[in-house]
């Protein structure tokens, strides 16, 4: 997992440590000294830590004008040890929304495993977006079943093309587009 970085092609468009209004602004990395772990398994010094021992974080991309942010995570999201989607929304999300952001992204990829515990987080968090959405790109088959198995998926947009979506041949402002085109034609 310690050669696993976050995706870096869009760093030219946004850095999140240079962004005065992220929660990780100034923060730095040591690109030689590997101090984050899953469990036993050091994890690139790219990725953020907000709090959660087993999930880790990269803001790849926000635009505070059109609402959105694309989040990539990877590890173990693990709510029924660590609630991690208390620390997710308190350390991270709530910030951003704070900014204005209600469209968020988020890129499992290398989300290695779910365990659920309740729901009353995803449910907070969808109520506090009303006009935005949640989306999870291409997370892995057993990990949407758990969020389908507890009845999260009515506060999440999975699914279909999302589930597959080559994200990486993108620029942010497609992607977004993209996913903002595939949630739209679910409701309508």
């Amino acid at each position: 997992m310690h050669d696993i970085e976050p995706h870096y092609h869009w760093l030219h468009l946004y850095n999140s440590v240079e962004d005065e209004r992220s929660p990780f602004y100034e923060t730095i990395h040591s690109e030689f000294e590997y101090s984050n772990a899953v469990y036993n398994y050091l994890i690139h010094p790219q990725w953020d830590h907000f709090g959660s021992p087993t999930l880790y974080t990269k803001i790849l991309f926000v635009d505070y004008e059109a609402g959105y942010s694309i989040i990539e995570l990877i590890g173990e999201w693990n709510d029924v040890i660590q609630n991690d989607i208390m620390t997710f929304k308190r350390e991270l999300i709530e910030l951003m929304q704070d900014e204005g952001i209600d469209k968020f992204i988020l890129i499992g990829d290398n989300v290695l495993n779910f365990h659920a515990s309740d729901d009353s987080y995803y449910q907070e968090w969808y109520d506090d977006i009303e006009d935005g959405w949640i989306a999870l790109v291409n997370f892995r088959d057993h990990v949407l079943d758990e969020f389908k198995q507890h009845r999260i998926d009515y506060f999440l947009n999975f699914g279909g093309e999302l589930d597959v979506l080559l994200w990486r041949k993108y620029t942010p402002l497609q992607m977004f587009k993209k996913v903002e085109e595939i949630i739209q034609h679910r409701l309508s």
